[in-house]
């Protein structure tokens, strides 16, 4: 049977009697404060990512999918045009429900401050979201369902990314893990920095880029839009993530020492690679302006700012080789995407981006 402190469980770790103060609270192995008191707030942070993740509740239902159905069964599309969507449709179907499973059993558990795992709490239902939405394109377009959800163990770029991603859950469920010691730690943190900044911030956005090109030149709108809600939700889980990773290091700065850095950076690169082989995968022959060369260029573009983000060195000094990607996915504002580029925020209405 597991030993697991009362902390990690949600249970009462100090008397009621007590409340803690703010100052009190710690993200990660707190036992001074209950892990169920919201208030008062420390991380302002993670409750305005929560907030904003509520405004931009949406549902995929409500994107009309009835010219995307009407292209699909056209010959409008070529072959290559096919692959590059249904590669993607087959890694985001399994990856979504990766980070949700990781959410749910492994950093949930860890993370002690109430105010994080209230935002975990609505991630986790964004991620069901997005999983539905994989679904509900299937199911729109006819496609068979067993070849979309069966990619991540059939196609060699889905299982390398997919494996890579699910070790690093795989070790903080042994039941023996704790982060009680720095190498516990250490390697939370490690599983952290590969769901936030690899999974969500590379893997993710790199896919996005494939799809919005359809959307860019009015094809396949509706899954376009969808994508678009997606990478939303997506921006500010990794603005999320970003934010828990260097909090964490800022109170606990032993963790974050040469040899993390350097295998932290060793790590994003090794993620860079799987990625670019995936864009091979998907690419074979360029489709819409899009070609393998140029997107491994890209990858490397958006690594770069993911590690100056988490305080690493740039590895690459690419340039972003799609400018219009910065008008589509806005990533030189990520702190503002929703203030600055999309109007008509709320649940129900279709996007409109700030010429």
């Amino acid at each position: 049977m597991t030993t697991t402190s009362t902390h990690t469980l949600g249970v009462e770790a100090a008397p009621r009697a007590a409340v803690a103060s703010a100052d009190a609270k710690k993200l990660i192995n707190c036992e001074a404060v209950d892990v169920n008191q919201l208030m008062p707030l420390k991380y302002h942070w993670a409750w305005e990512h929560y907030l904003n993740g509520c405004d931009n509740h949406w549902m995929p239902t409500e994107v009309p999918m009835g010219e995307d159905i009407a292209l699909w069964k056209s010959n409008k599309l070529s072959q290559d045009d096919r692959l590059v969507i249904m590669r993607n449709l087959g890694f985001f179907a399994t990856a979504e429900s990766l980070v949700a499973n990781n959410i749910s059993l492994a950093i949930f558990r860890y993370v002690t401050n109430a105010e994080c795992r209230q935002y975990l709490l609505r991630q986790a239902f964004e991620e069901a979201i997005h999983t539905h939405t994989f679904h509900y394109i299937v199911e729109s377009l006819g496609l068979d369902e067993r070849e979309v959800f069966g990619m991540y163990s059939e196609i060699p770029s889905i299982r390398a990314k997919d494996e890579f991603e699910m070790q690093l859950t795989v070790d903080i469920l042994d039941p023996a893990f704790s982060t009680s010691s720095e190498a516990g730690a250490q390697k939370f943190l490690e599983n952290l920095i590969g769901y936030y900044v690899i999974m969500e911030g590379i893997f993710f956005y790199a896919g996005f880029a494939m799809v919005l090109s359809f959307h860019r030149q009015n094809l396949m709108k509706g899954i376009g839009e969808q994508f678009q809600y997606i990478l939303r939700d997506e921006t500010i889980h990794l603005n999320f993530g970003i934010d828990l990773i260097n909090g964490i290091k800022e109170e606990n700065p032993q963790l974050w020492d040469a040899a993390f850095q350097a295998r932290m950076t060793a790590q994003i690169r090794e993620a860079v690679e799987l990625e670019k082989a995936y864009a091979r995968d998907c690419l074979p022959n360029g489709v819409l302006g899009l070609n393998a060369t140029l997107f491994e260029e890209y990858v490397e573009y958006i690594a770069d700012r993911r590690l100056e983000r988490i305080g690493l060195p740039k590895q690459y000094g690419a340039n972003n080789p799609f400018p219009w990607m910065s008008e589509t996915i806005d990533l030189g504002k990520e702190k503002n995407f929703f203030e600055s580029r999309v109007t008509d925020y709320r649940r129900g209405a279709s996007l409109n981006w700030d010429e």
